[in-house]
This record gives structure tokens, sequence and C-alpha cells, in this order.
């Protein structure tokens, strides 16, 4: 199996590629293909490179001294799911923290550079926060609204995308129980609609059912269910422009990845 490793730099990419090469020491046995994107200078080269890579699902290491660039090419790893790694943040970080009386040392540069960790922290806690529909003051806030009925695994997928980064609220609809309008406020690019088959609902309900010990009325019964999964429909045709996505039978993965593809088609 090859690896491929991506180096994007504002330079030669030299200095990431030599890094690389020494690490790459340690592992005789795994196949590495490396690329290398130098003079990246723009925010369409940036697009332009994760747009190109986007099947290979590889590592992405960048050596970008704008802090803009550095921004978009965080942004661009989230929305393809390409894992980044600012090679030099860490270093920078230390020499900083070290040469204490240095111009370049300001508060919060620790932050500055290491933002996609405590980014995923930040997100993580907020999607926690804001599971099954709690603290709807707070939607605005969220990147990603996932709508749906019980067990369209709105909590896996939401905390599945709150470790990537993403900022992730979800929603239930319940039949006979009023869906919240603040949801109809945001911006439609933002909220993702899940559905899926009412036979395969009803066996993943009965699993639940049987779990919680039974007595959960008809939550289960297959007439239920497709009358709940009516009521959704209902709601998501309010608003044309949400996207509603087929869950059946796929992995939490497939599905994040189908989020994202839908994000990047809209330019959230």
């Amino acid at each position: 199996m090859i690896h491929h490793i991506f180096i994007i730099s504002d330079g030669t990419g030299r200095t990431a590629e030599r890094a690389l090469k020494a690490a790459l020491t340690q592992f005789d046995d795994t196949e590495v293909e490396i690329n290398i994107f130098p003079d990246i200078r723009t925010e369409q080269h940036v697009a332009e490179i994760f747009s190109e890579i986007q099947k290979t699902k590889g590592l992405m290491i960048h050596t970008v001294v704008s802090k803009n660039l550095r921004d978009i090419i965080l942004q661009q790893g989230r929305l393809y799911d390409i894992e980044t790694l600012d090679l030099m943040g860490p270093l920078l970080a230390n020499l900083s923290d070290h040469f204490s009386d240095l111009p370049s040392e300001k508060p919060g540069i620790f932050y500055e550079l290491n933002k996609s960790y405590f980014k995923r922290i930040k997100a993580v806690e907020y999607a926690i926060r804001h599971d099954d529909g709690q603290r709807i003051e707070g939607l605005k806030k969220a990147e990603i609204v996932l709508l749906g009925v019980s067990r369209t695994f709105k909590t896996p997928i939401s905390i599945y995308l709150a470790y990537k980064g993403w900022m992730v609220a979800n929603i239930p609809i319940i039949f006979g129980i009023d869906f919240p309008e603040e949801v109809f406020e945001l911006p439609p690019e933002r909220v993702i609609c899940l559905t899926t088959f009412p036979n395969r609902l009803t066996v993943l309900r009965k699993i639940r059912e049987k779990h919680l010990g039974g007595a959960t009325g008809e939550y289960a019964k297959l007439p239920y269910v497709q009358k709940e999964l009516n009521y959704a429909n209902t709601i998501y045709k309010k608003q044309a422009k949400w996207p509603i996505l087929d869950v059946t039978n796929k992995p939490i993965e497939e599905i994040s990845a189908e989020i994202l593809s839908i994000l990047r088609r809209k330019k959230v």
C-alpha cells in the first residue's frame, strides 16, 4: 500500500521534505509517495490543491508563513477531511515561549499556532452541549445543524464531525412535538436533513427498544415510524434549500463524507 504525503510551501518546500524524509527513515517497510507544491501564495492555489488530492486522503504537511494561508489550509483540510500538519507550529511556539523577550512573543501565540487542536476541543464540547435539541439559543454558532428523527445517527455524526473541528448541533424531529422555528432563521447552507427507509428504521428502533427493556409505546412500530418520517419530510420541504441525505445502511464515516461534500458545493 502506498501512503501519500503532500507538502504545501510558500517557498521551495525543501525544509519540509528534508524533515519528512528524516522521520521516514524510521519506517523502512512503509512505501510513501511525496508530492510537493512550492510557491503557494494564494487562496485559489490552496483550494486547487485540495480539490486535486481529495481522493487520495493522504497527509498534508505545510510550511507557510502567511497566517491567512495557514487558516485557509486548515479550512480546506476540514472540508475535504484531510489531516493537515503545521510542521513549524510547535517549534515556533516553543521558541517563542523560550525567547520571551523577542518581538514575536505576544499573548495567544501558542493558541494561534495550535488553532486546529483547540478548535477540535471546543467543537466537541459544543456538540455535547447542543446534542438532541439542547440549548436552541446557541444554534447561531453552529457550522452544521443536523435534523432527523430518532435513530438516524445524529449524535454519532455530530461527535465524529466535531472531532474534525466542526461546530455541530443536532435537532430531533418527534411526531406530535413542535419543531423549533429558530432553525428556519439559520443560513440554509448550514442545515442537513437526515432520512432513512421505514423498514430499516423500525429494525434499529426495535434494537433500541430491547435495550431499554421495552415499554416504549409506538416508538418501534412500522406505522408510527412511517408517520414520523412523513412528518419530518413535511418540515424539510418548508425550506427548499435544505439538502436531504439518506443514511440507510451507511457507516458514520460515509455519511460524514457526504455532508462535507455538500458543504464544499455550498462553499460554507
